[in-house]
């Protein structure tokens, strides 16, 4: 679906970069020492880990002004060279987030700039496309997974035990070690003994995700303790989020990652689609687990902290609580637009996510593209169903401009075939009829 948006959407940015103002840090001389910066990385690697040297054709692209920056043109002739670098304009249309996307007849791994320079996001960030663009080349497309059920209380406590104790295998060797992974291992057998019908989805997002934060976060650490303070430094940051569905997956996965690479696991070997890294963990280092995780995860919880844990998320569900006394009638009350989400792709910050219970979960600010094109919401939030399956902004202040559609903090650009329609006070998108 992203090559074929592409591809329609060709003939709207062609343009000429040769007159366009460089207000950005990211200038030319630096593109080029950033793109020499991320070579010798993946040099240094070549191919060891995943058997393959990830360098390959990569843009970045400024959010802001949709200024692509490449290393290589593309085979269309869109990218214009320029001072040693290839630059253009990427579609207003698509989404701009850690990605492969096939551009202009090659596939390209796309790096979203950070703001203000920061040397380690802008390389990290490098790196992580050119993974996804190594899994794209080999078969493994961005998936759609539903974990929404991690936002629910005890799934949460689990999750939390399970980071904790994965924290302690970092810091731990030998027998000890061992022990603060078989906990691990427990509890997160006890959360999935809960929600047995969402393990694939789990294991879609540890892998995905997972693999790619493990694999830019040892390419970019120049030592095992280096490496190991980026992933308790990420770690902290994803356990003091308020929601867990859309971010638990980049570090829970990368810590599992992790423990195989210490243990001598050959990565290569992983179907990074579909792999339960947890089990992959299990077997490498001999772990024996009891036939029912849950009736030894209550007494192993009281070396984690547990009380502290419940204290965590009882002030959770207290702020869920306000927020839905402030914040939902925003989404409930007429009128309001609806989308119906069929293959969306989403953009947005993890820490900006909110969850509302049953009533679904608010995202701050958030791209979503789908068949009927793409919503921009830049404040103000949207309300997205604990199944995926809706959208719902408010139709405050909506304006109409041909295909685009403004409202309060949001603008909504519609496909061919596809238009706004009121119906009941309310707004949604249908399929024109034939």
């Amino acid at each position: 679906m992203m090559k074929k948006a592409i591809i329609s959407a060709v003939v709207i940015f062609l343009v000429s970069c040769g007159g366009e103002k460089n207000d950005t840090y990211f200038t030319p001389e630096k593109a080029i020492r950033y793109f020499k910066m991320i070579e010798e990385i993946c040099n240094r690697d070549d191919g060891e880990l995943w058997g393959e040297n990830l360098y390959g054709p990569l843009m970045f692209v400024d959010r802001s002004t949709r200024r692509i920056v490449a290393n290589e043109p593309d085979k269309n002739g869109l990218l214009r060279e320029k001072e040693g670098i290839y630059t253009g304009s990427y579609p207003r249309e698509l989404i701009i987030n850690n990605i492969a996307v096939d551009f202009g007849g090659k596939l390209f791994a796309l790096s979203p700039l950070p703001g203000t320079e920061d040397e380690y996001r802008i390389k990290t960030r490098a790196i992580h496309s050119l993974f996804h663009r190594f899994q794209q080349a080999g078969g493994v497309y961005p998936v759609t997974y539903n974990t929404n059920h991690l936002d629910e209380k005890d799934a949460r406590i689990w999750v939390k035990l399970e980071l904790k104790a994965l924290r302690k295998a970092l810091f731990t060797e030998g027998p000890e070690q061992q022990q603060a992974v078989r906990d691990a291992l427990i509890f997160r057998g006890a959360r999935r003994e809960l929600y047995r019908k969402f393990v694939g989805e789990e294991n879609k997002f540890e892998s995905y995700e997972g693999l790619a934060t493990f694999t830019y976060t040892l390419l970019s650490t120049g030592s095992p303790e280096e490496n190991r303070t980026r992933l308790i430094e990420y770690l902290d940051r994803i356990y003091s989020f308020q929601s867990y569905s859309r971010s638990y997956g980049f570090v829970l996965g990368a810590l599992y990652a992790n423990l195989l690479h210490q243990g001598g696991f050959d990565m290569k070997s992983i179907r990074t689609d579909t792999s339960n890294l947890g089990s992959l963990v299990r077997e490498l280092y001999e772990i024996n687990l009891p036939e029912i995780c849950r009736d030894v995860a209550g007494s192993l919880a009281l070396n984690y902290e547990i009380d502290l844990i419940y204290r965590e998320e009882e002030k959770r569900v207290a702020d869920i609580r306000e927020r839905i006394h402030s914040q939902v009638s925003v989404f409930t009350e007429k009128p309001v637009v609806f989308l119906e989400l069929e293959s969306p792709y989403f953009d947005f910050e993890p820490e900006d996510i909110h969850f509302l219970d049953t009533l679904g979960t608010i995202y701050n600010s958030i791209r979503v593209s789908d068949n009927w094109g793409k919503l921009s919401v830049d404040k103000g939030g949207c309300l997205v169903s604990n199944n995926l399956r809706n959208i719902r902004i408010t139709a405050r202040g909506l304006k109409e401009r041909k295909t685009h559609y403004y409202g309060d903090g949001w603008h909504l650009i519609l496909n061919s075939g596809w238009d706004l329609v009121e119906m009941n006070d309310n707004y949604t998108v249908r399929r024109v009829m034939p």
